[in-house]
C-alpha cells in the first residue's frame, strides 16, 4: 500500500461543551435531549442531514417491540399528536406505525425544547486522547476540520466509530465467526388496496393467496438473498412499507461494503415491486414512491463493557442490581446471516421471555477508555442479546439513561466509572421509570 505524508497543521476548536453525542438515532437523540434537559450544555453531531437514523432516513416502518416507559413513550405520544393534528388515518390508534417525515420534525422540535446544540452534515474522523481518556473528537463538514470539546463524549453512532478509534476493545458480530446480521434497503409502494392486501410482519408469519404459500412463493421467486416477505402499512392511504431487501456477507463498518450493499439492496427493489403485482392481493397496482437514503445496518462491533448483557439475562428477565433500562422487551430478532428469512439461532413467535428485562450501567461504561458511554446497539453485549436489544425502542431509552448519567457526571465532576447507578436510578424513578 501507498501513503501519503499529511502536512502537520492546526485544527481550530470549534466548540467546547460539557456532554457531546456522536450520533442522531433514536439513541443519540434521546441521550442529546434528555442530557440538555438535565441541564448540561450538550452538542449532537450527526453524518447525515436528519435527526432520527433508521427511523426517519432509514425509512424504519415502525417501533418494534413491547418496550414500555422512559423517553420512548415520549416520543410515541408526541409523534403521534402530531399526525393526529395533521389529519392523517391512523390505522385505529397503531402508535407505534412510524411517519418518518413526521418524526423528523418532532425530534428536531424536542432538541431545539431542550436547548441541544445540533450539527448536521458533520462526520466523526479521529478523536482527541489524553493518555486513556477521551476528550473530544476531530469532525470534518463543510465547515472544514475542526475539533469538539467535551468533559463527556456518547458514542451513539450505531457502529461505535469513535470508541473503536479510541481504542475499547471489541469484536465483530457472532462470536464463533465473526458472521454478521445482513443489511436492508427500506422501500414504500403506493397504488396498494390495503383492504384487500395481507400484511405479513414476522418471517414465521405468512398467508394462503391464490398462488400459495406466500413466504414460500418468496423464496421461490425472488432475487436470493432476498426471499422473505414483510409488508407494513403505513398512516398513509394506499401507502405501504416493505422491508424486503437484503444483502449478506457485509460489514458495515467499511464503506466499500457498504456502496455494494446499496447497489445489492437497489438492484432487487424492481423484482420484489414486480413480485408484488403478480402474486400478492391488492398490490397488482403498486409501484415505487420511495426509498431509504440511509441503508439499514443491523450488526458491526460489539464493545466490551463493565457488564455484558447476555442471552441467558434476557431469558431470565433479570433485573440488575444497577439497571438503568427497564421493561425492554422484544425477541432474538436474528436475519439469516447466510440468506432469507429468520437465522436457525432466531426466535420470533417461539420466543416465550413476554415480561421484559432490565440493562445494567456497567453496559454502558467501556473498558480502557475514560470519559466515555455507549448508546444503542454498540452496548456491551453478546451477539444473542444484541438481537434483541438493538431495536430503536430500547435504543431510545438507553440513551435517556446515558444522558442522565452524563449530566450527572459533569454535576458531580465525576468519570463514568466512578458513577454509582444508584444515582441514575433515583433521577430516572423521578421520572416515573421502574424496573
Amino acid at each position: 500500500m501507498n501513503y501519503i505524508e499529511e502536512p502537520k497543521r492546526e485544527i481550530p476548536v470549534a466548540w467546547e461543551t460539557q456532554v457531546l453525542v456522536l450520533g442522531a438515532g433514536p439513541a443519540g437523540v434521546a441521550a442529546a435531549i434528555t442530557a440538555a434537559r438535565e441541564g448540561a450544555r450538550t452538542v449532537l453531531i450527526e453524518q447525515t442531514g436528519d435527526v432520527g437514523g433508521i427511523a426517519t432516513a432509514g425509512l424504519m416502518s415502525h417501533w418494534t417491540g413491547n418496550t414500555e416507559g422512559g423517553i420512548y413513550e415520549e416520543i410515541l405520544e408526541r409523534s403521534a399528536e402530531c399526525m393526529e393534528r395533521e389529519g392523517h388515518l391512523f390505522n385505529g390508534g397503531a402508535r407505534q406505525i412510524i411517519n418518518p417525515e413526521r418524526l423528523k420534525t418532532v425530534l428536531l422540535e424536542m432538541l431545539v425544547e431542550a436547548g441541544a446544540k445540533l450539527l448536521l452534515y458533520t462526520f466523526v474522523s479521529d478523536v482527541v486522547m489524553e493518555g486513556d481518556t477521551i476528550k473530544g473528537v476531530i469532525v470534518e463538514s463543510k465547515s472544514g476540520r475542526q475539533a469538539i470539546l467535551a468533559d463527556i463524549v456518547i458514542d451513539a453512532t450505531g457502529d461505535g466509530d469513535a470508541a473503536a478509534k479510541a481504542g475499547v476493545p471489541c469484536f465483530k458480530g457472532r462470536e464463533t465467526d465473526g458472521k454478521m446480521q445482513p443489511a436492508s434497503i427500506m422501500f414504500k409502494v403506493a397504488g396498494v388496496d390495503v383492504e384487500r392486501g395481507v400484511f405479513p410482519g414476522g418471517f414465521e408469519e405468512t398467508f394462503q393467496i391464490p398462488a400459495g404459500d406466500l413466504q414460500t412463493l418468496g423464496r421461490q421467486y425472488l432475487p436470493e438473498p432476498a426471499g422473505h416477505v414483510l409488508l407494513y402499512k403505513t398512516t398513509l392511504p394506499g401507502v405501504v412499507t416493505c422491508n424486503m431487501t437484503n444483502c449478506t456477507g457485509i460489514d458495515g463498518t467499511k464503506a466499500e461494503d457498504l456502496t455494494r450493499a446499496t447497489f445489492v439492496c437497489r438492484e432487487q427493489m424492481d423484482r420484489i415491486v414486480d413480485f408484488l403485482r403478480k402474486v400478492v392481493p391488492g398490490f397488482e397496482n403498486c409501484y415505487l414512491i420511495s426509498s431509504a437514503s440511509l441503508i439499514g445496518i443491523r450488526e458491526t462491533r460489539h464493545f466490551e463493557g463493565e457488564s455484558t448483557i447476555t442471552e441467558q439475562d434476557i431469558l431470565e428477565a433479570r433485573v440488575f442490581d444497577d439497571w438503568v433500562v427497564t421493561r425492554a422487551s422484544f425477541n432474538f430478532d436474528v436475519h439469516n446471516l447466510t440468506g432469507n428469512g429468520l437465522d436457525e439461532t432466531g426466535s420470533q413467535k417461539t420466543f416465550k421471555q413476554k415480561k421484559g428485562y432490565t440493562i445494567p450501567y456497567g453496559c454502558f461504561v467501556p473498558k480502557k477508555v475514560e470519559g466515555l458511554y455507549l448508546a444503542g446497539r454498540d452496548i456491551s453485549g453478546t451477539h444473542m442479546a444484541h438481537s434483541n436489544y438493538r431495536v430503536m425502542p430500547i435504543c431510545a431509552n438507553m440513551g435517556q439513561a446515558v444522558g442522565i448519567a452524563a449530566a450527572l457526571c459533569v454535576k458531580n465532576k465525576k468519570l463514568p466509572r466512578e458513577l454509582k447507578a444508584a444515582q441514575v436510578q433515583e433521577r430516572l424513578l423521578e421520572l416515573g421509570v421502574r424496573p
